[in-house]
């Protein structure tokens, strides 16, 4: 397969080199300055609210909410031109495989809600529905977004293998909101004995991962579908799994599934998420907020003031959980995130299982 930055030129790769410092930088350096401008700046707040009415008044907040925002433009900028300057190979290679072991089911009569379509999530223009290349700009584009620190699905090879438990030879595992594959692939490697299916509803996002996936000689079956309604039969499932999926759906629509995640399970079988919550300090949490303002998540207020634990219960689930997680080297961590002076996402992983018979 084509990987993209093999093929950079160097004004590309100056400029992609540019957005990660840039990232990076307002994580590790103008993130703190602007904690500590507003510890300097009276009592902390008790309420998210409150940090967030203080911190926006700040010196340094203009410059912390500008840039944010400014490099996650150049960012996609920089990757859909990469992306679209090379548009014919990357497009022969989807259609290049040849004896798979895995398997593709697209399905054009899939319905695509409007809170799926009507924004363009985290500012990638159209989305990761609306062209073939769309996977492709998304698959580069994360790289950065994650700091370089997820290559090789990092946080997700951790996630596999700090939240999952272990399963039979003979088990069902299904990842809802796949994507390009991301964490399908080191479901497969977690699991090499069991069929894992992947479902999402973009098929840009799922003919890459299918590419990707039989490039790797990794068997996996990816279908084109809605993880609320996913056909498969009842009891089937041993593991129900997805990342960073629930943040992008409307409380409803969350709720919904978890309720087909319960019905796919059999007896005994485990419900894992990795999500994002509120680590419970004001501050931080106005700071995650206010990203998801600036970076066209409009359902992360919906997932952070909704009890997923009580949908899980209400589903049938029991041990219902969240635990946080460190996506830099330790994955579920019951204790808590740590002190951490850099700016980061709140990963934490919802965990419930289904009753035995």
């Amino acid at each position: 397969m084509i990987d993209i930055e093999d093929r950079l030129t160097f004004d590309e790769r100056s400029t992609v080199d540019y957005i990660l410092a840039m990232r990076k930088r307002w994580a590790d350096t103008l993130y703190p300055a602007l904690a500590e401008e507003y510890r300097a700046d009276g009592a902390p707040a008790q309420t998210v609210e409150e940090a967030g009415e203080r911190f926006r008044n700040l010196n340094l907040y203009s410059w912390f909410s500008h840039l944010e925002r400014v490099q996650q433009k150049m960012l996609w900028k920089t990757a859909g031109d990469a992306v679209i300057s090379r548009r014919d190979d990357l497009i022969d290679q989807l259609g290049e495989v040849r004896a798979p072991k895995g398997k593709l089911v697209l399905n054009s009569e899939v319905e695509l809600p409007d809170w799926y379509t009507d924004f363009d999530i985290h500012i990638q223009p159209g989305g990761f529905f609306s062209d073939d290349l769309s996977a492709y700009v998304y698959e580069f584009g994360a790289r950065i977004v994650m700091l370089r620190d997820n290559d090789g699905y990092k946080f997700h090879q951790l996630f596999t293998q700090t939240a999952l438990p272990d399963l039979p030879d003979a088990a069902r595992v299904v990842d809802i909101g796949c994507g390009f594959g991301k964490s399908t692939r080191p479901l497969a490697n977690r699991y090499p004995k069991a069929e894992v299916i992947g479902i999402d509803f973009a098929a840009p996002g799922l003919r890459l991962a299918h590419a990707e996936a039989e490039a790797e000689g990794v068997a996996i079956t990816y279908l084109q579908g809605d993880g609320r309604t996913t056909g498969l039969p009842d009891g089937s499932c041993d593991v129900v799994t997805g990342t960073m999926v629930l943040h992008e759906m409307p409380a409803q629509a969350v709720k919904e599934t978890i309720q087909e995640a319960a019905r796919l399970l059999r007896p005994g079988g485990a419900l894992r998420f990795l999500e994002f919550q509120p680590t419970g300090d004001p501050f931080r949490d106005a700071t995650i907020f206010e990203h998801a303002e600036r970076n066209n998540e409009p359902f992360f207020h919906d997932l952070f003031a909704s009890d997923l634990l009580e949908f899980c219960r209400e589903a049938g689930l029991t041990d219902a959980s969240w635990s946080p997680f460190d996506e830099r080297n330790e994955g579920v961590r019951p204790e808590g995130w740590g002190d951490r002076r850099e700016w980061h996402f709140p990963w934490a992983a919802l965990a419930a299982n289904k009753p035995e018979n």
